[in-house]
């Protein structure tokens, strides 16, 4: 199926809106003249606090976020050959899961604003490491022992965390809980700095993988036919795949079908060609995600729903619709 909307002045359209709608979401209604007048250096003491040091980074973080996980989505169903693999498939998010509870349980996560997060990194890079090692089979990369690895380790650093969370007190157990269902109202324009000097350098190298993985989607033997160094293309693809997965999950949780969703989506209406889908993936998940952020906010009054509940209640029907559509008569 094709539509006829150009695909980067329609998503360029969408992120914009979906920016707007960012801003002008929450308990405290601030029109487009208030934020006007806020931009331009006016506007009341309230409106700029709520504006730039609330809302701004959260709509900051919700764009890197969604981009991060798209493009982490369109690397591993790359690499894998399979459209329905997404970013946590291989272990990132256990990995960071188990570095957060175990943060939260040794009271390190309370020390240091920074700790909760940089626990998390760091659990979810050792999980990338072990995945990587154990898929390495005769100095290649096998894909189906790395899917393997990743849902054995997966499994076993689950086990970890459910150890953990039984021995521990209830309130690391709420804690973790809340964690895992993602959420971006901690973030800060300094954590969004670092995101994104984590994650833009990962994504323009992944998208001049494009090539290299359009050939690898014909079959390994027909890309290194064609010139393609195809152990590198896999070993570079999963590790800035993981990567993106692992600084999102650090910054904002567990957040689920943006990096499956979208850039499925993004195939079926515009074409498999990976020069287009990598960044036309990342202009779509920096919209959804932000839209999705302003729902879990937005019409609840003060209780703010986890973005990764309104990610899955939205993604789950969007998907099979898309399915439908995709593969139907």
């Amino acid at each position: 199926m094709s539509v006829r909307l150009p695909p980067y002045p329609t998503l360029a359209g969408f992120v914009a809106l979906a920016v707007v709608t960012g801003l002008v979401t929450g308990p405290a209604g601030l029109g487009p003249g208030e934020i006007a007048a806020v931009l331009s250096g006016d506007g009341e003491p309230q409106s700029r606090l709520i504006l730039l040091h609330i809302r701004g980074p959260r709509v900051a973080a919700a764009l890197l976020v969604g981009a991060a996980l798209a493009v982490s989505g369109s690397l591993f169903q790359a690499l894998l050959r399979n459209p329905l693999a997404e970013p946590y498939l291989l272990g990132v998010s256990s990995g960071a899961a188990l570095g957060a509870v175990l943060a939260l349980a040794t009271g390190i996560a309370a020390a240091a604003g920074f700790a909760l997060p940089l626990a998390a990194l760091v659990g979810g890079l050792a999980a990338i490491a072990v995945v990587f090692r154990v898929a390495r089979v005769a100095g290649r990369m096998d894909t189906r022992v790395l899917i393997l690895a990743g849902v054995v380790t997966s499994a076993f650093l689950s086990a970890c965390i459910t150890l953990i969370l039984t021995l521990g007190p209830d309130e690391v157990l709420r804690t973790a809980y809340f964690w895992t269902l993602g959420s971006l109202s901690g973030v800060s324009w300094r954590m969004n700095l670092i995101l994104a000097a984590y994650a833009v350098p990962a994504a323009l190298l992944a998208f001049r993988l494009a090539r290299d993985l359009n050939a690898l989607s014909l079959g390994e033997e027909a890309a290194a036919a064609l010139g393609t160094e195809v152990e590198r293309t896999k070993r570079a693809a999963y590790v800035l795949g993981s990567l993106l997965a692992a600084a999102t999950v650090a910054v904002a949780g567990i957040i689920g079908f943006v990096g499956l969703v979208v850039p499925h989506a993004v195939r079926i209406l515009w074409g498999s060609d990976h020069r287009r889908v990598l960044p036309l993936s990342c202009l779509a998940g920096a919209g959804v995600l932000a839209f999705a952020d302003a729902l879990a906010r937005g019409p609840w009054g003060v209780i703010e729903i986890p973005i990764g509940v309104v990610t899955a209640l939205v993604g789950v029907p969007f998907f099979l619709v898309l399915l439908r559509r995709g593969t139907g008569p």
